[in-house]
């Protein structure tokens, strides 16, 4: 197995991101350790960043009987599909994940079949690697507005459903940094875009919206991306993303009328996407590399599919309730 030496660096006090190196790449997933009475890990990555956490923590001086929690905020396995092995690593931590997530958790099978369904037995091998089961007993379920008590600081718990409807955001309370998920999208460092994430089967606009805005009321200072580190300027992200989003789900919403057929829609999609490259960059950007190193966190084609079953299902719903779609 292929080592990779420990990337950490400081992003607010008391906070240290690790890169996790999903599949062996840097730069494309991180999780954070809150110092404190109790260290807390915020994150896992997959299972192919096991052994890079493993050892970030060890460099920064945690040994195995000292951490205390892994807080999760949702169980897709480029985010959560360590927690079994790590749990395993770290004896005495407690796993904190929203109460939907949970049984995923003590038996990962579904999990593990969905993912396979989206990105085939060989690439999910390559990039999540195993999904090992935790314990029940380690597993405490999380609800909206709970506090995370990590001794002389705590997490806040903000329910935030749109990309998935068991993800959570997390407030520091020393430093008012909100950890994001997936809520308000993929931001890749050195590549100026702000993606949004709008996987199937459970991606729903108006929770989306409403959970960027939830996270925009509750930021004191950073937002800490787990797709890739930290963003300062918390109100101008958010309002971002959301524009973002919206755009995303006009341009799928439009394409629906002509067609339905995935290869159309991702493609109509993947054209309005080159316009997010945000202006004001003078990097000269290589697009085919942006979308390949895109592709693994956010691709395209997942998020087209997200967005068309997003527009299915409301119309659905709107035809057997027609007041449904009055609201937005």
């Amino acid at each position: 197995m292929e080592e990779y030496p420990p990337v950490v660096f400081p992003v607010a006090d008391g906070i240290t991101a690790i890169d996790t190196f999903m599949g062996g790449k840097a730069r494309y997933t991180a999780a954070y350790l809150l110092e404190a009475d109790e260290p807390t890990l915020v994150e896992t990555g997959p299972g192919t960043s096991v052994e890079p956490v493993a050892a970030a923590l060890d460099h920064v001086g945690i040994e195995p009987q000292a951490l205390a929690h892994i807080v999760l905020t949702h169980i897709h396995l480029d985010h959560a599909g360590g927690v079994g092995q790590l749990a395993q690593r770290f004896p005495r931590a407690t796993v904190w994940v929203h109460h939907r997530g949970a049984p995923h958790l003590v038996d990962p099978t579904r999990l593990v079949a969905s993912t396979a369904r989206v990105w085939g037995k060989t690439e999910m091998r390559e990039l999540f690697g195993p999904a090992t089961p935790v314990a029940k007993g380690r597993v405490r379920p999380l609800e909206d507005t709970d506090t995370i008590s990590l001794g002389d600081r705590n997490l806040s718990v903000l329910e935030t459903p749109g990309h998935a409807s068991h993800h959570v955001a997390l407030v520091d309370s020393r430093t008012g940094a909100v950890f994001t998920g997936d809520a308000l999208g993929i931001h890749v460092p050195d590549l100026p875009v702000l993606r949004p994430a709008t996987p199937p089967p459970e991606f729903d606009l108006e929770r989306y919206v409403a959970s960027i805005e939830y996270i925009r009321d509750a930021a004191r200072s950073i937002l800490l991306f787990a797709h890739f580190g930290p963003l300062r300027d918390a109100n101008a992200t958010c309002e971002l993303a959301i524009r973002r989003v919206r755009d995303w789900a006009g341009v799928v919403k439009n394409a629906l009328r002509e067609t339905e057929d995935p290869d159309e829609l991702a493609a109509r999609l993947e054209t309005a996407a080159l316009d997010d490259i945000e202006t004001g960059s003078e990097a000269v950007l290589d697009l085919e590399m942006l979308e390949d190193r895109l592709r693994l966190l956010s691709s395209i084609r997942m998020n087209a599919q997200g967005l068309a079953r997003y527009w299915k299902k409301r119309r659905e719903r709107e035809e057997q309730e027609p007041d449904a779609g009055r609201t937005s």
